[in-house]
């Protein structure tokens, strides 16, 4: 069972125990460098903290691809243990109905996601997110796909 709620004190002890591969570092974010934003969240399987993301609600004052009224999603990850399970994409699908609970004013969610990087193109795509058939190429890392969902 998933489930997604914002972070708070208790779950910063966890936070810190959520690994990603050192390959994978420069797509995302390490728990610490996580931890110093703002719309901080969680997402927990089985009552157990296995990842984080933040929720941007000026991405689109940001990147010029991301429509108004829109919320983009930032560093979301899985620990590394538990990646290839299914979490991530379902935690993407529990995503959209808590964005709609939680962020009402908003209609879409809007992510890059860098295309070396074909296991997330994986979970988002099995998670009903849209490739748009763009590229941003203002990443670090290089080029990322622009995806985008309607948020339910």
């Amino acid at each position: 069972m998933i489930t997604i709620e914002k972070l708070n004190t208790a779950h910063i002890s966890a936070i810190h125990h959520i690994t990603l591969p050192k390959e994978q570092l420069k797509f995302a974010s390490s728990a610490e460098a996580f931890l110093e934003t703002t719309h901080l969240h969680v997402i927990k399987y089985h009552d157990d903290v296995v990842g984080f993301f933040k929720i941007d609600i000026a991405y689109s004052s940001t990147f010029a691809f991301c429509s108004e009224p829109s919320v983009g999603l930032r560093t979301f990850v899985i620990d590394a243990k538990l990646q290839g399970k299914g979490i991530g994409s379902n935690a993407i699908k529990a995503l959209l109905p808590y964005l709609k609970e939680n962020y009402p004013h908003y209609q879409s969610l809007y992510l890059t996601v860098n295309c070396q990087n074909p296991g997330a193109v994986s979970c988002y795509q099995k998670a009903g997110l849209q490739d748009t058939g763009e590229l941003y190429l203002g990443g670090a890392a290089g080029p990322q796909h622009i995806m985008k969902a309607k948020i339910v």
